[in-house]
């Protein structure tokens, strides 16, 4: 199930992404900061996996919308759930979101060693349009990628 993120999530959220961003994490104070909505621009999506055990978040998105433009800021995915659709399902409920904020097009940045990402994003119709060099604290290259939302935005409508 998909579901906005609540202040009760912050703390797990911080956690995954720690495990999934690495040196590029953000910190746990940011994350709560834009969960608990002092960063107006940012939503917080969770996926939340419920079994006869329990629930349990296992993934988390983060989008910020700015007029014309929705930026798909984070994917992240517990481990053990990766593979299953958590993040298909995540991305999807960002960019369903995205047009009814006044969005036309959707970006992000990938790393550019991250082939796995590039080819998810690019199968569901992201395209590269540029690279910023060096961006991350590493060295990388982020690729910066598009999903028009509407027609008339560079590609096919949504």
């Amino acid at each position: 199930m998909i579901r906005p993120a609540t202040a009760d999530d912050a703390g797990t959220i911080a956690v995954l992404e720690a495990e999934c961003q690495g040196d590029d994490a953000w910190s746990a104070n940011l994350v709560r900061d834009g969960v608990t909505g002092d960063l107006p621009t940012i939503q917080y999506l969770v996926a939340q996996d419920d079994t006869a055990a329990g629930s349990a978040v296992v993934g988390y998105a983060v989008a910020s919308y700015a007029g014309d433009i929705a930026e798909l800021q984070r994917i992240g995915v517990a481990t053990g759930a990766r593979r299953t659709g958590v993040a298909t399902a995540l991305l999807d409920a960002v960019v369903a979101h995205a047009p009814s904020t006044g969005a036309d097009r959707m970006l992000l940045e990938v790393r550019a060693d991250n082939r796995g990402a590039l080819s998810f994003y690019a199968a569901r119709n992201f395209v590269e349009i540029d690279r910023r060099a060096r961006y991350y604290k590493d060295g990388v290259d982020a690729v910066v990628m598009r999903l028009p939302l509407i027609t008339g935005c560079g590609g096919r409508p949504r």
